[in-house]
């Protein structure tokens, strides 16, 4: 059992890795599109009007909701799956591991949000973007941990992983509770009544995958129609795919469904959702729009947040002795996987999506400003803070 724990970590990690690359080269290709001649086309192509109708129902959005609405929901889903069997059977589902990652996340989410608030508690707007840097994206972390090689420990992989899952539940929570819309309780119910025949399947040991998610497809149109966002149609629709089927133990729906979905994910919706949102025009950019609060609380939240957050409260968990450090990672390099963790940039830039959608065009900020310059910094430094500290150790590889 232990072995195919390490196996599918070995093929995650190694599957987020490679997909972490990839989005770097999609957000330099979003930004050269957008600050050349082809900036026309990539503003065309993004706000294309999309519209689906089925009788009375209609669905009408530009192409970039699509994307962010649409496949990010199947991001969620994948993000779901994985929670659900880390928390059963994988390293979450041991409290002794989950303590000190838990911690440290607490930590990452709690201290960006307060720096971001100090710059911005005065501004009614710019005050709804203070869980942006909170965000880790894991992909874009293990890609930088990836061009470390065979130097970095495992336990460092798993801690950074287990770390960004934490990160990941308080992102859902924070969508959940803090960015909906106007709430139609009659779509809301509607959703509910899905989320009932959801449970009914999961009793009745149904393996088949397709009723699963014919049904929360229409969970997704009904809660995207509710006000609240649609993309937790997909975390909900996660746990209540089955991880075992009764009396046929080498048989998981999940673990099919999130083999099938990694690469899917990792190499098409989330490069297409960084090419889609991270091309930032600098035509016309100033001191006053790269200095503005906004920006720079997101820039300094992710850079000097994320990193005394996690850093900060796991070397106090460790001096308290509600937890060790452990095997294979040293000081160093637990400060060095700290400023990783203020690579925020998939998760950043979606709940800035959602912090500001319904703010004017014509804002003097860009919050996409702060993302990349506190993500840039982070992962910079992180990756020299731990080339130092895994110099020549490959012991624990």
């Amino acid at each position: 059992m232990r072995d195919q724990k390490t196996n599918f970590m070995a093929s995650f990690l190694k599957m987020e890795s490679a997909g972490g690359i990839l989005l770097m080269l999609a957000t330099v290709l979003a930004i050269i599109f957008a600050n050349t001649p082809l900036s026309t086309y990539y503003q065309q192509l993004f706000s294309t009007p999309v519209e689906v109708k089925v009788g009375a129902l209609e669905i009408a959005k530009p192409l970039l909701l699509w994307i962010n609405d649409g496949l990010m929901a199947i991001f969620f889903f994948l993000v779901g799956l994985e929670l659900k069997r880390e928390v059963i059977e994988g390293e979450l589902s041991d409290i002794r591991k989950v303590i000190f990652p838990g911690i440290g996340a607490v930590g990452g989410m709690l201290f960006p949000a307060l720096i971001y608030l100090f710059f911005n508690a005065q501004d009614s707007v710019a005050v709804q973007g203070w869980a942006i840097p909170a965000a880790t994206d894991i992909a874009f972390a293990l890609g930088v941990l990836a061009l470390l090689g065979s130097r970095v420990p495992i336990a460092l992989k798993v801690f950074l992983t287990s770390l960004a899952i934490f990160d990941d539940i308080g992102a859902i929570v924070i969508i959940a509770a803090f960015y909906t819309a106007k709430i139609s309780l009659t779509a809301l119910l509607f959703a509910a009544f899905c989320m009932v025949i959801l449970f009914i399947l999961n009793k009745r040991n149904v393996l088949r995958k397709s009723p699963y998610l014919i049904i929360g497809f229409i969970m997704w149109v009904a809660v995207l129609k509710s006000g609240v966002h649609a993309t937790l149609a997909g975390v909900v629709l996660a746990l209540f795919i089955p991880i075992k089927a009764k009396g046929a133990p080498t048989v998981s729906p999940l673990k099919e469904l999130e083999d099938d979905l990694h690469a899917v994910v990792a190499f098409f919706i989330l490069p297409v959702f960084a090419f889609a949102n991270a091309g930032i025009s600098f035509e016309n950019i100033g001191l006053e729009q790269v200095l503005h609060d906004v920006p720079v609380g997101i820039a300094l939240g992710l850079f000097i947040g994320k990193q005394a957050g996690i850093f900060g409260l796991c070397w106090l968990s460790i001096k308290l002795k509600f937890a060790s450090l452990p095997n294979g990672i040293n000081w160093l390099s637990l400060y060095g996987t700290s400023l990783l963790c203020g690579i925020g940039f998939t998760m950043s830039l979606f709940i800035g999506s959602l912090a500001f959608e319904e703010a004017a065009s014509n804002q003097l900020f860009d919050e996409r400003l702060g993302i990349i310059a506190g993500s840039l910094m982070s992962g910079l430094m992180g990756y020299f803070v731990l080339k130092v500290s895994l110099k020549g150790d490959n012991s624990s590889s």
